[in-house]
């Protein structure tokens, strides 16, 4: 069972208490020092995974859109995902320049091209800020004014922090909720560029069919390259800029990894819920779960057919498509690993020998009597309200041209609060931003999607029972739901998707919005919204003290490390290269290679691979990276490492602190890793590195990449 490495602050609380180490886990840096890597395989130093006065492994790691990457080269060079970059693809690409199907090969510096929409973050430094931001609550006993004490106190720290070094973007973390808060201080680079892209048959193969499954095929990675101004800061894309230098970037291993190899990952995982009561996970199961993945399943449905339409459609919704898919069939993971765990009542049944700890004993009792009753009461009346919270949000959000409907009625409304100075700068700052975030919707707009997405929420809504009914729809009475969405959206002046930037362009004193039948609707949704989000505000400050309380009986009561749920945060995972056996009668061997491609080949759908691959196969010709016990070359593999959603991208690295390939998936019993970890089906895949070098070579003649990674190309 693999040690694990308690929290920056968990360990702090546990300072005087002898604990043993839990058996799962994501690692916040800072306590590297506490866990003997050496003994599980380590042969380099710890500091240089890790060294605050020095340079580390981890300067080598950037966020780059929510994924994680990683530099390769001393010019910038980052490897992640294929789909980590899909977005940014997809608006590169055109019907004419379909960089998304046939893949983008930039052979000299001058042809890499923007990757709209992406920006690197890499992590500068931490401080723990707990203490500050309890003292700012300490005495304030209501539940919605400490949520927002907590909320100034934040933005209070972020802004003292940002005004002490320019080009630092800072955020507090919430590392256990209610109790421990972590300032993180970024480094932000804006100029992003695509490098290498593989084809869509190779970076997608496999497609829906196989996401979350294994054995995966899938050629998952992609190159970048980060920019920045001449004199080194951070700029926005232009054609002077000149290629970021990394303070570390990784080193390649070509010889790849074998079964049994030590290998760990760094990255920013993203939630994980494992530290929650059974009452939150029931509430996963029976509500959001499996509401969301039937929702975004016929979603997609719709957008496949729209898009069969008209290729430009087609491609305008290949990103949202694809984020959508790989969120539903995680979900239905989830609802599978919950089912058969019965993960519910194993919390239910901690949570009530938490409950017998706290009335065996006198101190505990005296303040936490009434602990477990009073969250499950509170998740009780959360639960009355799930279904209408999860209609009003993705009422909202799925429509492109409501959402912005929604976010212009949201800035008017602020403006009209504003006087003055206040106002003038609001409008200047903030109507940027919704301009931008106005853009990036259009860029994925098809007004077809938009009116099936709609209606069905809008008969969603209409079918709510009468507590939890959203009462912008049900004012409107009994309508032809088919006529009233058409009229709505096509009499917008929000159609026109220049109007919204046109008018944010103009001064303050010109800038006039009429509202139209959209903006109007959006407004007694956003009206309904306010007055909800008043009551949430209240259970999520009686919940943030709630389980504060909850994590400190835990701990007394477990006599255990265990560490803070992921949280975007940087964490470190170690394990080893290993099968599985995920169901009876049922081995996962670690490795695929590219005979499986073969083996699953078809002419069409998710299984088309170029016939360049199986002509190389024949032949033979594995250049430098076949591995020698598959005589083949390896294309994905497994291991036991802890690893969530925000991985993807994350370098998989060996005992050497070598690359030897980037993690993008889980297996589809390891999806209930957000709840749950457990070495005996939690399993990961990344592409391993031997597949990304001979892809390069073999069927995309980039030597010049191998070349940059400094791999020799004979």
């Amino acid at each position: 069972m693999r040690k694990i490495l308690c929290s920056i602050i968990t360990c702090l609380l546990l300072a005087n208490t002898i604990v043993a180490a839990p058996d799962e886990g994501m690692y916040p840096l800072s306590e590297l020092k506490k866990v003997d890597l050496k003994k599980a395989g380590l042969k380099i130093s710890q500091t240089d995974l890790y060294n605050p006065n020095g340079k580390s492994l981890i300067d080598a790691l950037v966020n780059v859109g929510g994924c994680t990457g990683s530099f390769v080269s001393s010019e910038g060079l980052i490897i992640t995902n294929h789909h980590c970059a899909f977005g940014a693809v997809q608006l590169a690409s055109t019907p004419e320049k379909d960089y998304l199907t046939n893949g983008f090969v930039a052979r000299s510096r001058e042809q890499e091209i923007e990757a709209k929409g992406l920006t690197c973050r890499i992590t500068e430094s931490y401080e723990d800020v707990s203490a500050k931001i309890a003292a700012a609550v300490a005495a304030n006993s209501n539940p919605a004014e400490r949520i927002n004490l907590i909320n100034a106190k934040i933005t209070e720290l972020v802004k003292e922090a940002e005004a002490k070094e320019k080009g630092i973007k800072a955020e507090v973390s919430e590392m256990f909720i209610g109790r421990t808060y972590v300032l993180f201080r970024y480094r932000i680079i804006q100029d992003v560029r695509l490098v290498y892209i593989p084809q869509r048959s190779i970076g997608e193969f496999g497609g829906e069919s196989d996401n979350w499954v294994w054995p995966r095929h899938t050629g998952d990675f992609s190159f970048m390259r980060a920019y920045v101004a001449p004199d080194g800061s951070s700029a926005k894309f232009a054609k002077n800029n000149v290629p970021y230098t990394p303070k570390k970037f990784l080193k390649i291993n070509p010889k790849g990894i074998n079964e049994n190899d030590f290998v760990f990952i760094l990255g920013y995982p993203g939630r994980t819920f494992r530290n929650r009561p059974a009452a939150y996970v029931d509430y996963q199961q029976q509500q959001l779960l499996p509401y969301i993945s039937s929702l975004f399943e016929w979603q997609n449905q719709q957008m496949e057919e729209t898009g069969m339409l008209n290729k430009a459609d087609a491609l305008k919704q290949a990103s949202r498509i694809k984020g959508k898919a790989n969120v539903l069939k995680n979900y239905k993971g989830k609802i599978q690993g919950l089912q058969r765990t019965d993960l519910v009542n194993e919390k239910r049944k901690e949570d009530n020998e938490i409950a017998a700890f706290i009335g065996s004993n006198a101190a505990m009792d005296l303040n936490y009597s009434t602990l477990l009753q009073d969250i499950e009461a509170l998740y009780a009346e959360t639960n009355t309200e799930a279904r209408r919270d999860l209609v009003l949000t993705q009422l909202i959000q799925s429509a492109h041209l409501l959402n912005i409907a929604y976010q212009v009625t949201g800035f008017k409304k602020k403006l009209a609060a504003l006087e003055g100075d206040a106002k003038e700068k609001y409008y200047r700052e903030n109507g940027a931003k919704l301009a931008e975030s106005a853009k990036n919707l259009y860029a994925s707009y098809v007004a077809e999607t938009d009116f099936r997405l709609l209606k069905r929420m809008l008969e969603d809504a209409a079918a709510l029972p009468d507590s939890q009914q959203i009462t912008a729809v049900t004012a409107l009475g009994s309508v032809n739901w088919n006529s009233w969405t058409r009229t709505l959206l096509q009499s917008s002046a929000l159609n026109n998707p220049d109007f919204l930037s046109s008018e944010l362009q103009k001064p303050l004193n010109e800038f006039y919005i009429q509202n139209d039948a959209l903006l109007y609707f959006a407004l007694a949704l956003a009206q309904q919204a306010d007055v909800l989000n008043t009551a949430k505000q209240t259970r999520e400050g009686k919940l943030n003290k709630l389980m504060a309380d909850y994590v400190e009986v835990k701990m007394a009561y477990k006599q255990t490390n265990f560490i803070p749920d992921a949280n975007s945060t940087l964490r470190l995972t170690y394990g080893y290269v290993r099968g599985a056996t995920p169901a009876d009668a049922t081995y996962y061997k670690p490795f695929t290679g590219l005979k499986g491609i073969i083996d699953k080949g078809q002419k069409e759908g998710d299984y088309v691979y170029p016939e360049k691959i199986e002509e190389l196969y024949a032949a033979k010709d594995f250049g430098k990276f076949a591995k020698a016990d598959m005589n083949d070359v390896p294309v994905a593999f497994l291991y036991n490492l802890d690893t969530s959603g925000g991985n993807s991208g994350s370098p998989v690295m060996n005992a050497k602190g070598e690359l030897v390939g980037v993690n993008f998936d889980r297996t589809f019993e390891a999806t209930i890793n957000d709840f749950a970890w457990n070495e005996s089906y939690s399993r990961s895949i990344g592409v391993d590195i031997r597949y990304v070098l001979w892809v390069a070579q073999k069927i995309d003649n980039a030597d010049f990449i191998l070349k940059e990674l400094g791999v020799s190309v004979k």
